[in-house]
Order: C-alpha cells, then structure tokens, then sequence
C-alpha cells in the first residue's frame, strides 16, 4: 500500500513538473495581428488582402467610429476588402476596410 501511494505522488510530482517545464512560443513581432486595435492605422501597406470576417453592418459601424459619416455602397472586393464612400471633414472620400480592421480613404 506505501508504495502504491508513494509511486502515486512520485507521478503526480513529476507530470506538474513536466507541465510546468513545457514553453509556449509567440507569434513573431513582425506579424501584423488579425484586427487592429489602434484608432491610427499602423499597417503601412493596408489596406491588406485576406479574409474579411466582418459584416457589412460592422463595417459600417468601424468606420462611423473613426469619424466618417454617410458611408454607403459597401461592398467586398475580390480581396475580401469592404470598399465604399463616405464623408469626412466635408468632403467626399473613397474609404476602405481590411480584415485587420485598417480603414484607407482616398
């Protein structure tokens, strides 16, 4: 019976330590992460192709909340990019959303 216990704890120690020796790894600091989180756009090469998971509705709202006003005619492009219009400072601006959450005005 002391050696069913002791070999129990002697397991239990050693699985916490193996456990405890395991390391997880970072994705590298020069991978842009999956949306922005920053009002300043940071990605210098946005807007970025990939795989857009936003709706239209949230879109929209994305670029409301950085100041733009009248956004219409939302659509993706072929880059998953949601292009469309919109009015900033009085003036009529092309405007652009990446799946990283970059917003682009022309």
């Amino acid at each position: 019976m002391k050696r069913t216990i002791t070999a129990a704890i002697l397991f239990s120690t050693l699985g916490a330590g193996l456990a405890l020796a395991q390391t997880t790894t970072s994705p590298s600091s020069t991978v842009p992460p999956a949306v922005s989180t920053d009002s300043a756009n940071t990605t210098a090469a946005a807007p970025v192709a990939g795989v857009n998971s936003f709706t239209m509705a949230q879109a929209q709202k994305r670029i409301e909340d950085q100041g733009y006003t009248q956004v219409s005619a939302l659509k993706k492009d072929a880059n998953s990019i949601w292009r469309g219009h919109a009015m900033k400072n009085g003036q009529t601006v092309d405007v652009a959303l990446d799946y990283q959450g970059n917003i682009t005005a022309n």
